[in-house]
């Protein structure tokens, strides 16, 4: 019987953390499960650092707020957590402190919020014996096994807004405006806002591009009389035979993303002005698309998977992550998210054992772009 269990967010944040954690809540109210959360992810889980969530207290009226009323931790992952020892900075497994801190408190599950990094220590946790149940998180959209993340559409919706507004700008002054999004290694965000916001060309890390190709159809378009033309730019989109762009190297310790990626637009727009003669200006627009209220698509998707999630808990389905698969509520192990990165505490994503969902040359959104004449560059 199920009777105590405990929600983490994890991760950078994201539009729809509070309605999944709304949805655990009410679903376990209503089979007699008592509700916590862990405050600020992992590192709430290491120090054992948790509130009550009911209804009629802290998780009432947060359908629509943005973040996490629990918090949420960034770079803390517990298997290799960088502590200071005699004036020295060392790297320790405080998984068991994690462990038996669950095991103290009489958490029958834990829920997972987050993305792939967050899914990884959740598996790990998983093989050292914790129930857990995890629920994918980031607007990146690149966790594995699952159609779509929370989180994603608000941010698409976000960047489809701004691309919007560039757009009379860029008429109005016979200008080139680039859009540098969010997304890391995957143009998910990139790609869909572009194709809803009508944008010119399209960047993603899934496809090098040739700079000059990006000229030749932005010179294509003066042809036909419009002097204009909006880029999107994936913030992970590299030039051809060229690397990632970083803004800023962290440290943030072992095991975890410590580059910053940020200034790729800014390159695209200063090349793009010396090769089309065309006055050319760079927005990034980095963490609006994080914050604030959710889209009523991430609103219910997130409260779709809360709920399934507290379903597949009571059902005593442990060790998996709640997707969507055909369109339809489904769930995976955590074993097919993480794929061949088995090892334990290694980095979640960004490397090539990672699982990452990335854009494939067949997926309708790429079809889709070059059907009606979107230049992704190659």
């Amino acid at each position: 019987m199920l009777k105590k269990v405990a929600i983490l967010a994890n991760g950078g944040d994201c539009s729809g953390f509070n309605a999944v954690i709304r949805a655990i809540v009410k679903t376990a109210e209503k089979n007699g499960v008592e509700c916590y959360g862990f405050l600020d992810g992992y590192r709430g889980l290491l120090n054992n650092d948790f509130v009550k969530l009911e209804t009629s207290g802290l998780a009432s009226g947060i359908l629509n707020k943005g973040g996490s009323i629990i918090g949420s931790s960034l770079n803390a992952n517990v298997f290799n957590y960088k502590v200071e020892e005699n004036g020295q900075v060392v790297y320790k497994d405080l998984s068991e402190q994690c462990i038996e801190n669950v095991k103290k408190d009489g958490f029958d599950c834990i829920f997972t919020l987050g993305g792939d990094s967050t899914q990884k220590s959740a598996r790990d946790f998983a093989v050292r014996g914790l129930n857990v149940i995890g629920v994918p998180k980031t607007i990146d959209n690149d966790v594995a096994c699952t159609e779509i993340t929370f989180g994603y559409n608000t941010a698409v919706t976000v960047a489809t807004e701004a691309i919007d507004r560039l757009h009379s700008t860029a008429e109005t002054h016979n200008r080139i405006m680039c859009l540098e999004v969010m997304g890391r290694n995957a143009g998910w965000i990139a790609l869909e806002s572009a194709i809803a916001g009508g944008a010119d060309v399209a960047l993603i890390p899934e496809i090098p591009f040739d700079i000059q190709k990006v000229a030749d159809a932005i010179k294509a378009r003066q042809k036909e009389g419009k002097n204009f033309s909006v880029v999107v730019v994936g913030e992970g989109a590299t030039y051809k035979d060229g690397e990632v762009v970083v803004k800023n190297v962290r440290d943030g310790g072992v095991g975890v993303i410590n580059t910053q990626l940020g200034g790729i637009g800014e390159k695209v727009a200063q090349d793009l002005e010396k090769l089309t003669g065309l006055v050319s200006r760079n927005t990034t627009l980095g963490y609006m698309q994080r914050g604030g209220t959710p889209t009523a698509f991430d609103r219910v998707l997130s409260t779709k998977y809360g709920a399934k999630a507290m379903q597949l808990a009571l059902e005593g389905k442990f060790s998996t992550l709640v997707v969507i698969k055909n369109g339809k509520l489904d769930y995976v192990s955590l074993e097919d998210v993480v794929g061949q990165n088995k090892e334990i505490g290694a980095v979640g994503s960004g490397t090539k054992e990672a699982n990452a969902k990335l854009v494939t040359m067949d997926d309708d959104l790429v079809v889709t772009a070059r059907s009606i004449g979107i230049c992704l560059g190659d």
